[in-house]
């Protein structure tokens, strides 16, 4: 066996006379093409032609799809969204963070027009979100918490002591009893993390 080597989807391996097409590929007008991004396996069998495959490296190759719910930190904010770094996709962290932005009016889902960024998100909090929009390499991915069970499921107050959320919007200090106002998300146990 050769060692892997990374290949996207849709790009070109070899001729069909050097190899036959194994899983993950697809074979078009006499090349062997990749079905699915993954690592490139060419396998040896007794003097025929090399299989070759397309193996899904699953923890690198994980990417946050369109409806999956992500967990993010939040990086900036300014009047208009909240810029996030993706570190999990469902319950499964990412080996590279994924940047992703979170709009104004993408916070909430009533009484958008008076959604502040900076009363629903702080830098540094840890927020659930629903992938709205794939991200490509120059843009970032589009974030919601317009649902009850996304936004603010772990902040730090000023005291630098995690809050406890005290309604859909506020959260408290329980060392100084500082309220803050966050877009709270109303945490269902499944995504809870341990």
């Amino acid at each position: 066996r050769l060692p892997l080597s990374p290949c996207v989807a849709g790009e070109r391996l070899c001729s069909t006379e050097e190899a036959t097409a194994g899983s993950g590929t697809y074979t078009r007008h006499g090349f062997i093409f990749s079905s699915l991004a993954g690592c490139l396996e060419r396998k040896n069998e007794d003097n025929e032609l090399p299989v070759v495959s397309v193996v899904r490296d699953s923890e690198s190759q994980l990417l946050p799809n369109v409806g999956a719910v992500v967990t993010c930190k939040v990086c900036s904010i300014n009047s208009r969204f909240a810029k996030v770094h993706i570190l999990y996709v469902g319950s499964t962290p990412l080996k590279s963070t994924f940047r992703g932005t979170i709009r104004k009016e993408d916070i909430r889902a009533t009484e958008k027009d008076k959604v502040e960024v900076y009363k629903s998100f702080r830098p540094s909090d840890i927020v659930l979100a629903k992938v709205i929009s794939l991200g490509d390499a120059q843009s970032n991915y589009l974030l919601s918490t317009a649902e009850n069970e996304l936004g603010v499921v772990v902040a730090r107050s000023e005291a630098g002591v995690q809050m406890v959320p005290i309604s859909w919007c506020e959260m408290q200090c329980p060392r100084t009893h500082t309220k803050e106002f966050r877009k709270v998300a109303r945490v269902q146990p499944q995504f809870l993390q341990t």
